[in-house]
């Protein structure tokens, strides 16, 4: 049977969808439901819950990964190609112009305060994410003991991969052997968690006498190797992704500040699309345009690979009890290693009363009143010009 026909519908309604896709994976899979289930009816509402549960099984953005399992639904291999690369390819290239202009102009100090701004509205964000991250993937006692070992290795600057690979492992293994208590309040409690090893970090660093060595020099090969290694153990949301960037390319090789971190972040949040596009920024802050292109490649490329030769078995993983203890084990650790982070942030971002007020709203409104994180950011953006002048 000719696939073409089925091709060309996919491309053309994923790259539609690339280019006005805003507001995170839940927002993205929202938009698809009503055109592949309502709309078109190529399958159906069970087929589709069947594909969300998939993407959560292997590691990888949840809403680009799903595109690929309805590509891979209607046309095969092909239709994984089609219908990934067209909901990937406009974010990239709105992403690349961003880039540009921030390169070129973000030290203007005519648009300084409107980044300054975005930089406390990004952390909000960030903040609001881990927490309802939190709240699906802290379900026990034991879950939360995982979370707080990896927010406490993190903070010693225990690799990021060794640290939430060896948590799932090891996870894995004392969820199999050990009842699971039901807990209330888990965002509370890892918040809490974090606090304390956030407050114990330098005394616990200075007693193990640990230390962190920057690698020189910058190459498209240690970059594409980086995020080729981040995308295999992406688990948990999009956002995970900048815990590796700040402990690997911000801590360990040094080639990315924080404050660069977060302004690439915001352009993510910017721009339609994936929210992995955040690491098109990064390549294009590092090396230009060719580490846009190798980043971005690097980190959704482990994507059409598995969902290609996994789609038509992985749904039967889950009820595996020790694939779902690990995987249970690794939204734990993706948890942790966020929350290490958004301290991180939190310590080199809210320097001043103005970058305090920015935060505190928009988490709010981001938490109460669910405002998107694109308006966050345009607000954040607002803020700043108005607000940080008055603190100078």
């Amino acid at each position: 049977m000719n696939k073409l026909p089925k091709i060309i519908e996919l491309t053309q309604l994923f790259f539609k969808l690339g280019c006005i896709s805003f507001g995170g994976p839940a927002a993205h899979i929202a938009m698809m439901q009503t055109e592949i289930v309502d709309k078109r009816k190529w399958i159906d509402q069970d087929e589709f819950l069947d594909m969300i549960g998939a993407t959560n099984l292997i590691p990888g953005p949840n809403s680009t990964q799903m595109t690929m399992h309805i590509g891979h639904r209607r046309a095969g291999v092909l239709g994984v190609l089609a219908a990934g690369s067209a909901f990937i390819f406009p974010a990239f290239l709105i992403t690349l112009a961003f880039s540009y202009c921030y390169v070129t102009y973000g030290q203007h100090p005519n648009f300084k305060p409107f980044i300054d701004g975005i930089k406390p509205a990004v952390l909000a964000i960030i903040f609001a994410t881990l927490w309802k991250l939190a709240e699906k993937a802290i379900k026990t006692k034991t879950l939360a003991v995982i979370a707080a070992a990896v927010i406490i290795a993190t903070l010693l600057s225990i690799n990021e991969f060794i640290a939430i690979l060896g948590g799932g492992f090891m996870g894995m293994l004392w969820i199999h052997f050990t009842a699971k208590d039901k807990i209330k309040n888990s965002s509370a409690m890892i918040i809490t968690a974090s606090t304390t090893a956030f407050a114990s970090k330098k005394s616990i660093a200075a007693a193990v006498g640990m230390t962190t060595t920057a690698i020189a020099g910058a190459s498209l090969f240690k970059l594409g190797l980086f995020f080729l290694k981040i995308a295999m153990v992406l688990y948990g949301s999009g956002y995970v992704l900048i815990a590796y960037i700040e402990g690997g390319l911000v801590h360990e090789l040094e080639w990315l500040t924080q404050q660069q971190l977060l302004d690439s972040v915001a352009i993510g949040q910017l721009t339609p699309g994936p929210v992995l596009t955040t690491a098109t920024v990064v390549g294009y802050i590092v090396l230009g345009l060719p580490g846009a292109i190798v980043a971005t490649l690097a980190i959704f490329l482990p994507s059409f690979l598995l969902v290609s030769i996994l789609s038509p078995v992985i749904p039967k993983v889950r009820k595996y009890p020790l694939a779902s203890h690990f995987l249970d084990a690794i939204n734990a650790c993706s948890v942790g290693l966020m929350a290490a982070v958004t301290y991180n942030l939190t310590t080199s971002t809210l320097t001043h009363w103005p970058s305090w007020v920015i935060a505190i709203a928009a988490g709010i409104a981001s938490l109460k009143f669910k405002v998107g994180p694109l308006w966050l950011v345009l607000g954040g953006a607002a803020a700043g010009y108005f607000l940080l002048p008055l603190a100078a």
